[in-house]
Formats: C-alpha cells, sequence, structure tokens
C-alpha cells in the first residue's frame, strides 16, 4: 500500500495531504489559490498520483505559507508512501514542451535533498499568485521528500506556460522515479542497500 496522509497544522497553516502513488492522477486540491490548485492538480495527474490537499492558510497575509507548508507536506507524504523505496526506479527525468516554454526536470530520490533551479519567471505575478512562490513549493517537496531536484527552463516567454511546465516536468520525472522497476524485484535500488 503506496499511500500516506500528513496533517500539519501551525499559526499559520492547517495542511492535510493524501497521496497514493498507485492512483490514476485524480486529483481533489483547494488550497484556497486558485492557480496554485491549477498547478497541484497538474503535478497529481501528470505523475499519476492520486493527491488530494486540504489547506486553510493566513492568505489575508499573502500566498507564502499556504504554498511551501503544502509544499512540506506533499514531501513528507510521498516520502512516507515510498517507505524504504523498494522496487522502485528511483531516477526520473523529462524535457517538457508547452507552447513557448521547455522545461527539463531530472530527479533522484535519493533521500538526500537538493534543488538546482535555472528557472527564471519573466513577470512577479501570474494573475494574482507571486511568482517566486513556485521555487518556493518546489524547495520545500524537495526538502521534505528528500528528492534531488533539477529544474532549467530551456525556453520560454509566458510565464503561466513555465510555470506549468515545471509542474508537469516534475511530475513526469516523479511518476518515472516512483514506479515498480520489474527487473529490480523488491531490491533497494541502491549499492548502499538503503536510501
Amino acid at each position: 500500500m503506496r499511500q500516506a496522509t500528513i496533517t500539519r497544522k501551525t499559526a499559520e497553516t492547517d495542511i492535510a495531504v493524501t497521496v497514493n502513488l498507485d492512483g490514476t492522477g485524480t486529483c481533489d486540491n483547494r488550497t484556497g489559490v486558485g492557480f496554485f490548485d491549477h498547478m497541484l492538480d497538474q503535478l497529481g495527474r501528470h505523475a499519476m498520483i492520486d493527491l488530494t490537499v486540504r489547506a486553510t492558510g493566513d492568505l489575508h497575509i499573502d500566498d507564502h505559507h499556504t504554498v511551501e507548508d503544502t509544499g512540506i507536506a506533499i514531501g513528507q507524504a510521498l516520502a512516507r508512501a515510498l517507505g524504504d523505496k523498494r522496487g522502485i526506479r528511483r531516477y526520473g527525468s523529462c524535457h517538457l514542451p508547452m507552447d513557448d516554454a521547455q522545461v527539463r526536470a531530472a530527479l533522484d530520490l535519493s533521500g538526500r535533498p537538493f534543488l538546482v533551479w535555472n528557472l527564471a519567471l519573466p513577470t512577479p505575478k501570474i494573475g494574482t499568485f507571486d511568482t517566486e512562490l513556485v521555487r518556493e513549493f518546489f524547495q520545500a517537496l524537495a526538502t521534505h521528500g528528500g528528492i534531488t531536484l533539477h529544474v532549467d527552463l530551456l525556453h520560454g516567454v509566458n510565464s503561466h506556460h513555465i510555470a506549468e511546465a515545471a509542474f508537469k516536468a516534475v511530475a513526469q520525472a516523479l511518476r518515472a522515479a516512483v514506479e515498480p522497476d520489474p527487473r529490480r524485484g523488491d531490491a533497494i535500488p541502491s549499492t548502499k542497500g538503503a536510501l
């Protein structure tokens, strides 16, 4: 059962996340931040991970705490659902085109969190959403999911397209990495014997 539920409650946010790594990409995400919900839908759908998020946060201040804390909770849920990572492929990558944008994502479910971020968004806002929060989300996801994650913008002029391509590229890479490797059996994909 590669599923997990994480709840996170602070003075700033109250978040519940459920993931099913062997799902069909069914998503039900409600954070109060419309553009972010749209991006979370892309993440779950293209990773083929069922994803449910319920978040309430101090949106009267801004979206920062809600977005970052949701990234923390999703990262923790992914790590818990993966367990000791027996039998997974571990690595994934994707070059994803979306209209004018092309984003490359590569990741390793190594247990060693690291983010390399070469993705500049040309505008400070997408609607009312602060574009700097795209990086904040992925930093939280990588840190709390134990993921080495590299995201690079190769082309792009439209901020919405670039952000969405990033979420979809990471999703496709994540899909590949969490999938069972039929040649590996239940072995841990590391010469160390542990991840």
